[in-house]
């Protein structure tokens, strides 16, 4: 194994046993803790208020705050191996997911079959033998099987892997507007035709952190005696780039300034944060702003990142505020962490995009319809779906990421991104609060234990 390698198993594994010794010697006086595990999705380092920030994210700032927020921990740098290393407490390769969950995976052996072994067991399977009871809500992404012709090819969704309760995609991206792979349990359904779950504005992050809340409510009601094991699989900021307009006039003009500002704004409230040695600089730029042609189409994409950010950051809110009102908060160990670095992928980049039609130019699909397509060709109401630059993001008629320098951005102060084994596609943010048992005390610091992780 490579130093590099055995740095980050080290150093995950040192991470989370920190967390263990830390409250350990209180479970025996108490009951068992509820636990909620929310990972996000292709977010650099830098993202959220507490780790250097300028996108408003006071609800993880205040768990922070509550709790334990570490400087150094790692994921995988890919989706579906952070997935199956986190679901499985094995390393991606063990768990058969040592790629993604694509034909490519298929030829290379067990390792990288892209499929969740059946050998390994899930922590929701060793959760519920513990007494728990399970829930996941939001982006599944450890299996390849998400068209099954019958329900023996579900062995690895997530009801047939532990969980008691499911809501969420199979698939790993899609429209924030209409998500395919959309289930409910163990049945495929169309966010317009869901008798369970009528909002005014279908988001998709609303309804992973909607249906987190109504889970523990009515675990509360239903099951009042038995701790709760809930993973909240968000996938925000994946692109496509797609806010609500309300978020996106949040940061309208936010990013005018270009990546270079950004950037040198983040590194110094990390410094001021004490996140990083304030000997620190950043890496090379991946951008430069004075030579991009069309600024406003490159502050437009940062904004709306910011904008599902801002939204995400709201939602969890929404999900603590029912803890809270539960009664259950207290005794709840929350756990906020990410599955690799900001994402350098040019997803509908490519050449100039058309405007928005004047009106709808194709048939309206009916409400029940399965959306069966990551990239939808189409919305709802019958606008074509559109990429390419200049094409404003926002919007459910539009799929574009935000690309690679504003990725570049969200890992600061680090080099590379989603993929590479470099900081930047494996560092992490990771915070731990558990209100019962993780009260600070005046002048109590962490860092100054000779055990403390950097």
């Amino acid at each position: 194994m490579s130093p590099r390698l055995r740095r980050f198993h080290v150093m995950s594994r040192l991470a989370l046993c920190l967390v263990i010794a830390l409250f350990c010697p209180l479970l025996s006086a108490s009951a068992k803790p509820n636990i909620v595990l929310i990972m996000s999705d292709d977010m650099g380092y830098s993202d959220i208020g507490c780790y250097g920030s300028e996108i408003a994210t006071p609800n993880l700032d205040a768990l922070a705050n509550g709790g334990l927020k570490f400087t150094q921990f790692y994921n995988t740098a890919r989706c579906c191996p952070t997935r199956a290393s986190l679901l499985t407490g094995l390393s991606a390769h063990q768990a058969g997911v040592g790629h993604m969950v694509d034909a490519w995976s298929t030829k290379k052996g067990e390792a990288y079959a892209g499929d969740l072994s059946r050998r390994a067991v899930t922590i929701a399977e060793a959760m519920k033998g513990a007494g728990y009871a399970t829930y996941m809500t939001g982006k599944w992404h450890v299996t390849g099987v998400t068209q099954p012709k019958t329900d023996a090819d579900k062995y690895n969704w997530p009801r047939q892997r532990g969980f008691d309760r499911f809501y969420g995609t199979i698939h790993g991206a899609g429209s924030f507007f209409d998500p395919n792979t959309l289930v409910r349990d163990n049945t495929f359904i169309s966010p317009f035709a869901d008798p369970e779950y009528k909002p005014a504005e279908y988001y998709y992050t609303d309804a992973i952190t909607d249906h987190a809340a109504r889970f523990v409510t009515e675990h509360k009601v239903q099951h009042a005696d038995q701790p709760f094991f809930l993973y909240v699989a968000l996938t925000a900021a994946h692109w496509p780039m797609h806010a609500k307009e309300a978020d996106i006039a949040k940061y309208k003009g936010k990013y005018d300034a270009g990546y270079d500002a950004i950037r040198a704004a983040r590194l110094k409230k990390m410094v001021q944060l004490g996140l990083v040695d304030p000997a620190w600089q950043v890496s090379p730029q991946a951008g430069n702003w004075d030579e991009v042609d069309n600024k406003a189409w490159e502050a437009r994409c940062m904004e709306v990142f910011a904008a599902m950010v801002d939204c995400m950051d709201q939602d969890i809110g929404h999900l603590v505020d029912a803890l809270k009102k539960n009664g259950q908060y207290d005794n709840t160990l929350i756990l906020f962490l990410q599955d690799n670095g900001g994402c350098a992928e040019g997803m509908g980049r490519g050449p100039k995009g058309t405007p928005r039609a004047a009106g709808p130019t194709l048939a309206p699909l009916a409400a029940d319809y399965l959306q069966p397509d990551m990239i939808p060709k189409q919305t709802r109401d019958g606008y074509p779906m559109r990429q390419g630059k200049g094409v404003m993001p926002g919007g459910a008629d539009t799929y574009i990421g935000y690309g690679q320098a504003w990725a570049n951005v969200s890992n600061t102060p680090f080099r590379e991104y989603k993929h590479w084994e470099h900081e930047g596609g494996l560092s992490t943010p990771i915070i731990a609060c558990w209100p019962k048992c993780a009260k600070r005390r005046a002048g109590s610091h962490l860092r100054r234990t000779p055990t403390h992780l950097h």
